[in-house]
């Protein structure tokens, strides 16, 4: 008896979460705006680029009609055979409609419509399932993601270190770590791999413990991105590639050691001029023989140091605008004086107030060094 009560009171528990969650999504008047970024998700990821270009050439009632059809179409195509198989059923039961039997003493009728809606319902729960399994295990992934990389800045005489970065979905292709490499030396590391997820998430692990294992063995940083190019070439796909940006400080001194992989241009805050540093060498890799330069940057007191992810700058809005290029520079522009977490912080609220509701497209990732003296 009392575990049919103790049954009976979760059941009303979770009635009463079910309500409550249902009558707050109507309070909060966002399902309108939540439909159109669905939509506007789905025709996004089932309809490729070329499909959209050539649809934005049709009127509008020819384009919504083939777009639905491509949409149907992928999204028959994508299914397993067996839901492929239901959901083509439950088309041909819709369309169907009423069936009508009848004789001398009998006339039966059959409304093939709810075997439909209840095929696609089935279809539907299935694939919802295996989204849920797979989320969980990214969840897994992320925690697993988190823990090895830093939670928290390092320390360094003579030095103002920020490290950030957010992935895109549960795990991202970013990786933002430091190494000590000595008593008096530090390595930071921003890369990025291309793509995003779970693949994308596993290279940038295998960035990392490469970096780790042999950043403290090379004082030159061209001999280490030619080493480091040669694993990531062995270990990772054909298709598959990372850039980097990695960087030595000394305590107390004015010199960074810097080495520029195919990545984003670093940007130095000297005064209220923002410098943009050479493009470094091919990304790691695409080739076995690519050569990587070292490269000295002069950093004075404060000066301020900016290397970013193409989440920063590509970050869209609803409008499919990019925050861009002169956008970040204008900021990193008029924060002389300040230091590296609120500069961060003032990058990343530009970006949210810009992106606003419109999906992150892009893992971000920041890496701020000040120098005090």
């Amino acid at each position: 008896m009392i575990e049919d009560r103790s049954t009976k009171s979760e059941s009303r528990r979770k009635d009463h979460v079910l309500r409550e969650t249902i009558m707050n999504d109507f309070k909060k008047g966002e399902i309108g705006e939540s439909l159109r970024r669905d939509f506007k998700e789905l025709y996004r990821f089932y309809i490729d680029t070329d499909t959209q270009h050539r649809l934005e050439s049709y009127s509008r009632v020819r384009r919504y009609l083939f777009a639905s059809w491509y949409l149907l179409k992928s999204l028959i195509l994508r299914l397993n055979p067996a839901r492929r198989f239901l959901l083509l059923l439950s088309i041909i039961f819709f369309f169907w409609g009423k069936t009508n039997w009848s004789g001398n003493n009998y006339n039966i009728t059959i409304d093939a419509s709810p075997i439909s809606y209840l095929l696609v319902l089935l279809v539907l729960m299935l694939e919802l399932k295996d989204k849920l399994l797979a989320h969980d295990e990214l969840r897994i992934g992320r925690t697993v993601q988190k823990a090895l990389l830093p939670d928290d800045n390092p320390t360094l005489a003579g030095w103002s270190v920020w490290l950030f970065t957010r992935p895109a979905n549960d795990v991202g292709g970013d990786l933002v770590d430091y190494i000590s490499l000595d008593e008096n030396r530090l390595g930071i590391a921003l890369g990025d791999v291309a793509g995003k997820g779970l693949g994308a998430a596993l290279l940038m692990s295998k960035l990392q413990s490469t970096l780790r294992a042999i950043a403290p063995e090379y004082t030159s940083l061209s001999e280490l991105g030619q080493r480091v190019n040669l694993i990531f070439c062995r270990d990772s796909l054909p298709s598959k590639f990372a850039t980097l940006v990695y960087l030595e400080l000394t305590e107390n001194s004015g010199k960074m050691r810097l080495l520029n992989a195919g990545h984003l241009p670093p940007l130095v805050l000297r005064g209220a001029n923002v410098e943009e540093l050479p493009h470094g060498a091919p990304a790691l890799g695409l080739m076995k023989t690519s050569k990587f330069d070292e490269l000295t940057v002069e950093i004075a007191p404060g000066d301020l140091f900016v290397a970013y992810s193409d989440g920063v700058t590509e970050a869209r809005n609803e409008r499919d605008e990019f925050l861009g290029d002169q956008r970040l520079k204008a900021i990193v522009g008029k924060s002389a004086g300040i230091s590296p977490d609120r500069l961060g912080e003032r990058i990343l609220s530009t970006v949210d107030a810009f992106v606003g509701e419109a999906p992150r497209s892009d893992d971000l990732s920041l890496v701020i060094v000040k120098r005090w003296s």
